[in-house]
């Protein structure tokens, strides 16, 4: 969700500054900043920007400046001039004020200059605007496929790391329940010496601590897990709060296998599995 674009054009002698800045953020949240002339430009901007963007914190940024400089008129009040005027040499010739008239002084009184807007065009202006926000949201939206191209095979390389490690997980779950029986066998060997040993009862209770410690049904769900997130990588899109939510239930199945491994090295391999399903889920916030 992070990315930056810009893009500078002058079009009918207007230049056209638009920046795009964002960061991550749950849902999207578009702040857009217009110079006075261009104020009632801002919905449009905002809907341009969902057309890009569905989450994040997006700051825009536009200004404007005119070549031309017919931005305002300046023209000079004449009838408000000739009245002070009159009125100031009257001071002089009747009651002998000195005379010391001059531009600045006039200059300052009030109405003397008068200030026109010229009449703009909105909707070509607005229609002005959009063509450069547009190409700014184009370099934006650049930007953000080549940092999602980088994310993509991060994740999809952590997955396949998180598969290796389920593979351990299977295998050294198996031996250690064939290790059960052994030394269960073993214990009972001991315990009742030369006297005949009951096989039912070392397979029934090698079979309970087998279904104990199972987690088949965890790692199965965890690679289901893992697959599905590849498939919305490759189909792309808007897939970050999907992601959100497969990342829970990934933690879930880790959590499980985890609470079932008796061995202490595969609890380890359990914790290198939860580490590399935090780092994705940090990645993740970078997704949209």
């Amino acid at each position: 969700m992070t990315g930056y674009g810009r893009a500078v054009e002058t079009v009918n002698a207007r230049e056209f500054t638009v920046e795009l800045r964002s960061v991550n953020n749950r849902y999207l949240d578009c702040s857009v900043r217009l110079p006075r002339i261009l104020t009632f430009g801002e919905e449009a901007v905002k809907q341009a920007v969902k057309t890009f963007v569905s989450r994040g914190k997006v700051d825009v940024f536009v200004s404007v400046r005119s070549e031309c400089g017919d931005e305002l008129q300046v023209t000079l009040n004449e009838a408000v001039l000739k009245s002070y005027l009159d009125a100031m040499h009257r001071m002089v010739d009747e009651y002998g004020v000195k005379d010391d008239i001059q531009v600045s002084t006039v200059a300052r009184m009030p109405e003397v200059f008068q200030i026109e807007k010229p009449q703009v065009d909105e909707e070509q202006l607005l229609a002005d605007l959009m063509q450069v926000v547009q190409k700014a949201l184009e370099s934006y939206d650049a930007m953000r496929i080549a940092e999602g191209t980088a994310l993509e095979q991060d994740l999809r390389s952590r997955g396949n790391t998180i598969l290796e490690y389920v593979s351990v997980v299977e295998q050294g779950n198996a031996q250690t329940v064939e290790d059960y029986r052994t030394r269960l066998e073993n214990k009972l060997r001991e315990v009742l010496e030369n006297r005949n040993l009951d096989e039912s009862r070392i397979l029934t209770e090698a079979a309970i601590f087998a279904d104990k410690v199972a987690v088949d049904e965890e790692t199965v769900r965890l690679r289901s897990h893992i697959a599905q997130m590849n498939t919305m990588l490759t189909q792309g899109g808007a897939v970050g709060r999907k992601l959100d939510f497969l990342l829970q239930e990934m933690n879930r199945e880790a959590n499980t296998i985890g609470s079932k491994c008796t061995d202490v090295n595969l609890a380890r391999v359990v914790v290198d599995i939860k580490a590399e399903l935090e780092k994705i889920r940090e990645q993740t916030q970078n997704i949209e």
